[in-house]
Order: C-alpha cells, then structure tokens, then sequence
C-alpha cells in the first residue's frame, strides 16, 4: 500500500518532494494555469515539478520555475505508435505519432530520460502491450508505478511488478489537469542536479499517493493569449493533444 500525501509532514533535509507527472493549460485537454499550479505547489509544499504537457514543451526550466516558485523539470507526454511515453529533461520537443522506438532515440539524444506512464490504465493510452518488449530492449528508463486518476489500483500494481522485473526505478506523479488534482501524489527523494542523477535518486524515492479523480477531459482552458506564462521561452507549439 502506499501512503496518502501529507503537505504537514517536513522533507527530510537533503530530500526533495516530487510530482513527476503535472499538465498545465498548455496540453489542450487541462485547465491549470501557471498561477494556480504556484498556488497548489506552495500549499502542498512541493519543491520540484514535472511539468509534462501532451506534445508540447511548455517553456524554459528558468522561466517555469520562476512562475511556480518551484523547481521545474522540463518534460513532455508525447504520443508514439505503441502509446504514450514521457520525456522528462528535455530542450526540444519531439513530434508525436512517431515509433516509439525513434521518440526514445529524440529524447535520448537530448539528454533526456524515458518514463512509461499509466503502461496498463485501459482508458488511457500506455505502452503496456508493448512494455515488456521495450524493457527488454533497454529503451525505458522508468516506469510511472502510481498515477492518482488510476482508479483501479490493480492497474499501478501491475506496473511495479514491471518495474520490478526489469530492476527500473519508478516514478509516481499526479497526472493532474486541474488545480485540485497537484499533490495527490509524489515522492521524497534525495536531491538531484540533473538526469542521472533523479534516476539514481529514483531507487531511494519513497512514495506518497492517493486517488483523485480530475476535471473532465478537453475543457477549454483560457484563451491563448491571456494564458500566464507564454513569455517563458518556449520552444516547441502543441500539435494537438492525446
């Protein structure tokens, strides 16, 4: 069983609290915007966060984390031919509907790590039929291990058994697209300064999560230009959202 979230709870000193997996307007189909996402990061206390919205890079490490008043991590959930991966330490944005194989390789090549999310969720689009093959081939580096809108828990399990198997780290993220979703999952783990690092940090993470349904999907966020945020520096446009 994992442990619900605790925002009163302190981090340890050297550790850092984690949400590996957050949207934002920017994906299409969310509604949080950058000034709810700070408001909900400083509530739940969250020091470093993912931001991974659907084929799209939202803007600069810098820029996000100055907006957030946390620590960014620069990512994108990017929809490939045998589901959807994330790509998380990225400085470009790879183009969905391509082999999984190819967006490995792009985001790879940018120093980037490799994350299945949600692998065997059925009503949404994981690599699971695919993921025992892609371990095998060492295309993934993490397997997301708990996503807090999975409201059959046989679902995550099944994806730490994978993790296990293969002897890969897991990440546990909120998946959230509206406000009320951030903090419903994350982990504490010894501070990172960069890919390699969060993957070895990964091993000693410990997670924290419940399940929390979300806003509906493909609600209209605010208009493009009144959204916060679009001076970021980004560096890649939506082309639509999975």
């Amino acid at each position: 069983m994992i442990a619900p979230p605790d925002p009163s709870r302190p981090v340890p000193p050297g550790r850092v609290r984690v949400d590996c997996h957050v949207h934002t307007v920017e994906s299409g189909d969310a509604v949080t915007t950058l000034d709810q996402l700070a408001e909900r990061v400083a509530v739940h206390r969250i020091d470093v966060v993912c931001i991974t919205d659907h084929n799209h890079l939202a803007g600069t490490p810098e820029g996000l984390s100055r907006a957030i008043g946390a620590r960014a991590v620069l990512g994108e959930e990017i929809r490939t031919r045998s589901g959807e991966l994330i790509g998380l330490f990225l400085t470009e944005r790879v183009p969905y509907v391509l082999p999984a194989r190819e967006v490995v390789e792009l985001i790879r090549a940018q120093g980037g790590i490799v994350c299945a999310p949600h692998p065997y969720d059925p009503l949404r689009a994981g690599v699971g039929a695919d993921l025992d093959a892609m371990c095998d081939a060492g295309l993934i580096d993490a397997v997301e291990v708990f996503n807090a809108k999975i409201a059959d828990p046989e679902h995550n399990r099944a994806a730490v058994r994978t993790a296990r198997a293969y002897g890969l780290p897991g990440t546990v993220g909120s998946d959230a697209h509206d406000p009320q979703g951030v903090g419903a999952a994350y982990l504490e783990l010894p501070d990172f300064d960069g890919p390699k690092s969060f993957l070895d940090a990964l091993h000693e993470a410990e997670h924290r999560g419940e399940y929390r349904p979300h806003a509906p999907r493909y609600t209209p966020g605010p208009p493009a230009a009144s959204r916060p945020g679009r001076d970021l520096g980004s560096r890649g446009r939506s082309s639509g959202s999975a």
